[in-house]
C-alpha cells in the first residue's frame, strides 16, 4: 500500500496579499498631507508671530509713553514738592492670619 501523504490544511491567515509592502509612510498620499498639515502649522506659526511682533512693539511703546508721563510728574513735584509725612515712613504691621481657616454656617 502506497503511503498517504498528509496535507497542511491552509488557513485565512496563510493566503498571500499585497498588504505587507507598503507601509504607510511610503505612500506618496500620505507623505503629501503630511507635508500640507506641515505648511498649515508653519503658516499658523507664523501669523501667531506676526501678531506677538505687534504686541511687543504696543507694549514698547505704552512703556515709554509711561516713562515720559512719570518724568513730568517727577518734574512738577521737584518744582512744588509738599512737606513729606514722617508718620507714613513706618512699616505696617503685618496681617493677621487665621490658624482656624474660615468657618461658615449653614
Amino acid at each position: 500500500m502506497a503511503a498517504i501523504l498528509k496535507r497542511k490544511v491552509r488557513g485565512l491567515k496563510h493566503i498571500r496579499t499585497l498588504s505587507g509592502r507598503y507601509d504607510g509612510a511610503t505612500m506618496p498620499s500620505k507623505i503629501y498631507m503630511k507635508l500640507s498639515c506641515l505648511e498649515q502649522e508653519k503658516l499658523r506659526l507664523e501669523g501667531e508671530l506676526e501678531k506677538i511682533a505687534h504686541r511687543i512693539e504696543d507694549i514698547q511703546a505704552r512703556a515709554q509713553e509711561i516713562e515720559v508721563e512719570k518724568a513730568s510728574l517727577l518734574q512738577i513735584l521737584g518744582e512744588s514738592a509738599p512737606p513729606a509725612d514722617p508718620a507714613g515712613d513706618e512699616p505696617k504691621p503685618a496681617p493677621r492670619s487665621r490658624a482656624g481657616g474660615i468657618k461658615l454656617r449653614y
